[in-house]
């Protein structure tokens, strides 16, 4: 009887290492302080808002099953608004979080009502189109750098303080990502997550039963897309330049190799695959300038290995320690 109580229930390896990770993360600008080593702070920062764009792709293809190639468009939409609107001396913070949340919502809305409405490779190839097409609307605009790219004019400012602030946007960063992973658990297992996952398994049955699937999968489309783009909005303040390389179909498939690798369908899982990827990317480099010949080998070796990724990993380790004798005994 014991044992079946929640209050008993013990947490998942992958949950007990997503807690431990954070709580190292929110040290790590006190550790960088210390050691004077200021690119630690850049680089975590980097990966913080990657975990949080790579979080937003999850919802649609880790639950919603949902492909999309060209969602590094709402991570450049995030980029370039704060840049646009900087570049005008608009630099309140509220206004452009305000503005990419409406203009990522908008085009969100918009592309998603056109490429929902087919499946599979089709869905593929309209979200890569609708990314391409933005990439060269950007390219287009000499007035903010066409091809060049635009220098963030000044930082997205709240009060006194500039969010360019090294150790500020790290917080912010790190705030939004355990914002996300907190609303993201939340969603997936409430009503409106649970529809959009039985819909992924059968769609047909859930019409069957009155539920409008287009509808919640629009949603949930929607809500992926704004905070992607707040994201964006993050790493133009990290960089302090909008390039349109941000919504290439590169920067889609490393935000879908992320999800892959860290545990497609898990609330932590791009946690894991951003920190993973970026880390093994920097430390690759470091070693030798054709780094991707060893790069790619490796993520075919973790998908290969594991279907849920780094996740899968924990998983199995933790099952296959359960599993060992002895493990089941009682404490004496």
């Amino acid at each position: 009887m014991m044992s079946s109580s929640p209050l008993h229930r013990k947490w998942s390896a992958s949950t007990v290492l997503a807690i431990a990770l954070l709580a190292l993360l929110a040290l790590v600008p006190l550790y960088a302080g210390i050691s004077n080593n200021a690119f630690l702070i850049t680089l975590v920062t980097r990966i913080l808002i990657f975990a949080v764009a790579a979080v937003s792709l999850n919802l649609i293809l880790g639950y919603g099953g949902l492909i999309s190639f060209g969602h590094a468009l709402f991570l450049g939409l995030g980029v370039y608004t704060a840049s646009i609107m900087s570049f005008h001396g608009v630099d309140n913070g509220w206004l452009q979080i305000l503005a990419t949340l409406l203009i990522c919502s908008a085009v969100g809305l918009i592309t998603g009502s056109i490429a929902l409405r087919t499946t599979g490779i089709a869905f593929i190839m309209i979200t890569l189109a609708f990314a391409q097409m933005f990439f060269f609307l950007i390219v287009s605009l000499s007035r903010y750098g066409g091809d060049d790219g635009l220098t963030l004019a000044g930082g997205t400012r709240f009060g006194t303080e500039l969010l360019t602030q090294p150790r500020l946007l790290y917080f912010a960063a790190f705030a939004l990502l355990c914002l996300s992973l907190y609303a993201s658990h939340r969603l997936v297992h409430s009503r409106f997550g649970m529809v959009v996952c039985a819909a992924k398994s059968n769609e047909r049955r859930m019409k069957a039963l009155g539920y409008p699937t287009f509808r919640y999968r629009l949603a949930l489309y929607v809500i992926s897309a704004a905070l992607c783009g707040l994201a964006g909005l993050l790493y133009a303040n990290l960089t302090q330049f909008a390039s349109p390389s941000y919504m290439s179909w590169i920067t889609s498939g490393d935000l879908i190799a992320m999800v892959v690798v860290g545990g497609m369908g898990t609330i932590v899982g791009p946690l894991f695959g951003a920190l993973g990827m970026i880390l093994a990317e920097e430390w690759l480099k470091s070693l030798t300038e054709h780094w991707m010949i060893i790069f790619g080998p490796l993520l075919v070796i973790i998908v290969i290995i594991s279907r849920q990724g780094l996740v899968g990993l924990l998983r199995q380790l933790e099952g296959r320690f359960s599993r060992a004798p002895g493990a089941d005994r009682g404490a004496p």
